[in-house]
């Protein structure tokens, strides 16, 4: 089992680095609904692991890595903010996102390393989607909030003719 845990942070590392690479291309598009609300919603489906008993927590483990994702989660909030650029909306770059996520990576790969010791390493991961699930939809939401209090603010735009326009 020992294997599957390196496994596993190795395969964390990576899909850290390529979260943060997309975050940083991201941030050169305008942003929009679609994409601030589809990722929660395709992670959702991993939740479909929990049919499967070696995944399965008991309701304290549940709690507490809820409680874990929300704390995190505050981070996320923290650094995510939008801005008007022409007539678009795109996300900040924050310096303090990267040292952000790897530090939330690094403290995922020890929290790892110490509770697989304790723990089922089928539990641990679904622990530690509860966690990421935890983190990622309360930041996704106060992000739409956001987009969309700055796109009310935004004058409007529509390319449809009124009849005081037409003539």
């Amino acid at each position: 089992m020992d294997w599957m845990v390196a496994a596993s942070s190795v395969a964390a590392v990576f899909m850290g680095i390529g979260a943060l690479v997309v975050r940083m291309k991201a941030a050169k598009k305008p942003a929009s609904a679609k994409k601030i609300i589809m990722p929660p919603l395709f992670m959702s489906t991993g939740a479909l692991m929990f049919l499967f008993p070696m995944f399965r927590v008991t309701g304290m483990e549940f709690l507490e890595a809820t409680a874990v994702g929300l704390v995190f989660s505050i981070l996320l909030i923290k650094t995510s903010d939008f801005e008007i650029r022409g007539n678009d909306i795109f996300l900040k770059r924050s310096k303090a996102f990267p040292i952000i996520l790897l530090t939330l990576l690094i403290v995922r790969i020890v929290g790892k390393l110490v509770l697989s010791t304790s723990i089922d390493v089928g539990e641990l991961g679904g622990m530690f989607f509860i966690l990421a699930f935890a983190m990622i939809l309360p930041w996704r939401i106060a992000m739409f909030k956001k987009y969309n209090r700055l796109k009310r603010k935004m004058p409007a735009q529509s390319g449809i003719m009124t009849e005081k326009t037409a003539f």
